[in-house]
């Protein structure tokens, strides 16, 4: 089923797209909440007209996406989470943790435009974020452990145990042991 989308939905396409899904995704969610119409013949001719018409609009907001894309130049980020002692994360670090990284430096992102694939163990990973369908901006991500772990010393040489050749067996007197009431 091909459907005009009316919003931008990442991972499937940006508004005015023209989309195939499948006929019960298209008729039971995009049509009924308003993201997305039928792509009939006439549906397609009065969107190339819209396109047409609104072609200088749709290049400023392209710049202004451009613009916003300018902010992120050499920003890395470094998100502490808890990690177990095998590197693996209490939980995950997705796009929830990169916007409030954002948030921190000073920039303000919608969470919906980062894409970002979970990151459960510590290393370097990489975000998306989607200003316009052609202007995305990659942003590295390093997790680290927010609890570092602690050395333990080690000893070089091993403790040496002196042989005994005889147990030596205390006596013990009667009277040294406790009666049983």
């Amino acid at each position: 089923m091909e459907i005009i989308l009316k919003e931008d939905i990442i991972g499937l396409g940006y508004k005015n797209d023209i989309v195939n899904v499948k006929s019960g995704y298209g008729r039971n969610y995009l049509i009924p909440q308003g993201k997305g119409v039928i792509a009939s013949e006439s549906a397609k001719k009065v969107l190339a007209e819209n396109l047409r018409q609104q072609a200088h609009k749709l290049a400023a907001i392209k710049a202004a996406a451009e613009e916003r894309a300018k902010a992120f130049e050499g920003i890395a980020l470094e998100i502490a989470a808890k990690v177990s002692a095998t590197g693996v994360t209490y939980g995950s670090v997705g796009p929830a943790q990169v916007v409030a990284a954002l948030k921190e430096k000073g920039i303000e992102v919608d969470r919906k435009i980062v894409t970002m694939t979970d990151a459960k163990k510590v290393g370097d990973y990489e975000a998306v974020v989607h200003f316009h369908k052609e202007v995305e901006v990659k942003v590295p991500v390093k997790v680290v452990a927010e609890n570092q772990p602690v050395e333990v010393e080690v000893q070089e040489e091993p403790a040496v145990v002196e042989e005994v050749d005889e147990f030596e067996i205390p006596e013990v007197e009667e009277e040294d042991i406790p009666a049983a009431e």
